[in-house]
């Protein structure tokens, strides 16, 4: 196939958060944790304390993962910084990465992924940063080629979030954003309105946000191992199909909401929980995907013109590969050209 695409990770982070879990299984909820300052926020205390080569280091080491899995490109997002010192820290790390590694590497900004504990009950004021600071910054130093945001019950609301997308727009950013994560409050929608290249996770989203998407082009991008991991509803990933909307399916690879990055599991759950077909799924793992980040035009499909990424597997067709769990069936990967696992 070609090369598998992760369009959506957060794979730059410090430590881990499996202390959660005792509170998930008492019944604390994802937003509650946050609120409570664990969640994103602990991810953020973990992730300034460590280095910039402390950080690359650990990051190179998934993106060694991702590519034994079969993944050939993936996307990086910031949002464990969450002020301009750390998220350029973040950013410069996924540029590193980029070049360094084998894997090609796209970098989003996400400076509006929580409010950050200095700027507790001042969420406009905070806004205010990332808009008049962060974001300026980021562009100036071409350090990331998307902005993000987690437009979201309890985090940005639809306008701040707005304001955040306008902002990196003007700045040349291209627009991603967290919608309808936990509840509808018209983040796809936004999405939709504002015309961004991908609107991710999309669990909740009604059919009031399936319409925009399909026509402001927007991919949606769909994380099937976080509605696992959190027990929640699947994304309506058939209604979006079939009313036209582009689907990419991602791991969303997180210390909190999914420490997996194995992208064969996104196809399996793809398959038994969207419903979707071998077909669908392996365009939503490759041309959809790539898409999503703006390279379509130079990878996810094997074709003449486009970049040598492909993955070899030990499976007779997709069928195989979507029904198969729990084990990795890469026989080889090639990487512009070159066999980098074999």
């Amino acid at each position: 196939t070609p090369g598998w695409v992760d369009a959506h990770t957060h794979l730059v982070f410090g430590g881990w958060r499996q202390h959660e879990i005792p509170l998930k299984l008492k019944g604390a909820s994802y937003l509650e944790i946050l609120q409570a300052g664990g969640g994103i926020l602990d991810t953020v205390r973990q992730t300034r304390a460590l280095r910039e080569d402390e950080l690359f280091a650990r990051a190179q080491g998934f993106l060694d993962e991702q590519l034994r899995f079969g993944v050939t490109t993936t996307e990086i997002k910031s949002g464990y910084g969450l002020d301009l010192e750390n998220e350029r820290k973040q950013l410069r790390v996924i540029r590193h990465l980029n070049s360094e590694h084998a894997m090609d590497v796209v970098s989003t900004c996400m400076p509006a992924h929580a409010v950050p504990p200095e700027f507790a009950g001042r969420t406009d004021a905070y806004v205010d940063v990332v808009c008049n600071e962060i974001l300026p910054r980021i562009a100036e130093e071409h350090l990331a080629c998307y902005c993000d945001v987690f437009c979201e019950t309890g985090v940005f609301s639809v306008e701040q979030s707005r304001r955040v997308l306008e902002t990196a727009r003007a700045l040349g950013l291209g627009l991603k954003i967290h919608a309808d994560e936990i509840d509808a409050i018209g983040g796809a929608r936004l999405a939709g309105e504002l015309c961004a290249i991908s609107a991710e996770h999309l669990i909740a989203t009604d059919d009031s946000g399936i319409s925009p998407l399909a026509s402001g082009g927007v991919t949606a991008c769909l994380l099937p191992q976080t509605s696992l991991y959190l027990n929640k509803d699947f994304a309506r990933a058939r209604e979006m199909i079939a009313r036209g909307v582009a689907v990419a399916v991602a791991s969303d690879f997180n210390p909190g909401s999914c420490p997996s990055l194995n992208l064969q599991l996104s196809a399996n759950l793809a398959y038994l929980r969207y419903r979707m077909t071998p077909e669908e799924i392996l365009t939503a793992l490759t041309l959809n995907a790539a898409c999503a980040i703006g390279l379509g035009d130079r990878i996810g499909s094997i074709e003449p013109g486009k970049q040598a990424d492909l993955t070899l597997w030990n499976a007779d067709g997709m069928e195989l590969l979507c029904y198969r769990m729990g084990s990795n069936q890469v026989q080889a990967v090639v990487k512009r050209g070159k066999v980098v696992i074999k």
